[in-house]
């Protein structure tokens, strides 16, 4: 049986808001990026419901090179890892597509945090994300992260740019300040992207670049 203490800390209801990235990015082809990576949360220890969110911002163009929106509801499978299923939608300028989403989310041994998604769109491609991360405290407030972003596509999605195979891959390295007990972090870093593959090639036909390297200036924020 459960105990009423028990019921009720199982039935509390938690809420949050956070912003892993809040930067801006001068590139090294004169490339100015407003790049925010977020989500909220809303739920009990046994059930959330998340929304997560991610863009690029083109300043120069006045247009968004990317944004991204999901909706999924996460529940533990173990201690250290979350199953989740929703939907994403991607509505950058000009452009739109809708997926359904399965994944996991936790910390793997050595406290590496993942997120690995499989998606599947509204005209049947699929394709699967692994991002990652590490948090290594040099002091009691400074971090350095390393993180990455791969993409793999199952077939060809000529309408997003998107070519089968290995598509595009984002690597970071951040270095953060805890201002106020890890709910204020500004930091910066370099970012470095890159499109391989089909992707490159539709990239190149498009007259657009396919490598680039980034200056990051921004703030972690967790509410």
């Amino acid at each position: 049986s459960i105990s009423p203490a028990s019921a009720q800390k199982t039935n509390l209801v938690f809420y949050g808001v956070q912003l892993e990235e809040f930067e801006y990015r001068g590139g090294d082809e004169s490339e100015e990026l407003l790049v925010w990576n977020g989500d909220a949360f809303i739920g009990t220890d046994e059930l959330k419901l998340r929304w997560l969110s991610e863009a690029e911002y083109d300043t120069n163009a006045s247009k968004f090179e990317s944004m991204e929106n999901r909706l999924v509801l996460q529940m533990p499978v173990s201690d250290f890892l979350d199953v989740k299923a929703g939907v994403r939608a991607d509505t950058p300028k000009g452009r739109s597509r809708l997926y359904g989403v399965l994944g996991v989310t936790g910390l793997l041994k050595q406290w590496i945090e993942v997120d690995a998604d499989l998606f599947v769109s509204d005209v049947g491609d699929a394709s699967v994300r692994l991002d990652a991360e590490y948090e290594l405290l040099l002091t009691n407030r400074i971090t350095l992260t390393p993180s990455a972003d791969l993409n793999v596509a199952f077939s060809d999605d000529r309408k997003m740019e998107i070519g089968s195979g290995f598509s595009s891959a984002e690597v970071g390295l951040r270095l953060s300040y805890d201002v106020y007990d890890r709910l204020l972090s500004p930091y910066v870093g370099m970012v470095w992207e890159r499109k391989f593959g089909n992707t490159a090639d539709f990239a190149r036909e498009d007259g657009e670049d396919i490598e680039a390297w980034f200056i990051a200036v921004g703030v972690k924020v967790l509410f």
